[in-house]
């Protein structure tokens, strides 16, 4: 597997240890549809949470949430809505990116809670 690969798996399992933390249930990983693919999809006390999650080594090119850019919020936001339909879901729906970056001194993880919605992306 590619180092990317593994960098990002290490972030996505970092990212699902803080959510269960927080008291999150993990429901999905990796839930794709057509060609996207949301990372983690999880649920607290009547609220729906849809995860970005960007991994980096270092913040030398800048932090890991200035990734997700407008294109990959809209994905997000049609994806999330995919979900919800199929799955009769009726709860609130967040956007959430959490942001981790592992390096030689440890790592880091920074949890950006409703980090954009529909309104202000899809206007």
């Amino acid at each position: 597997m590619a180092e990317h690969n593994d960098t990002g798996n290490m972030g996505e399992a970092l990212a699902r240890r803080h959510l269960e933390e927080q008291g999150f249930a993990i429901v999905e990983t990796n839930w794709r549809r057509g060609k996207h693919e949301v990372d983690i999809i999880a649920y607290k006390e009547g609220l729906i949470v849809f995860a970005e999650v960007k991994t980096r080594h270092s913040i030398d090119h800048g932090n890991p949430e200035e990734f997700v850019d407008r294109k990959k919020q809209k994905a997000y936001i049609r994806l999330a809505d995919a979900y919800v339909t199929k799955h009769q879901r009726e709860e609130e729906v967040r956007f959430d990116i959490i942001s981790v970056v592992v390096g030689a001194e440890g790592g880091s993880i920074e949890h950006l809670e409703n980090a954009f919605t529909a309104a202000e992306v899809m206007r």
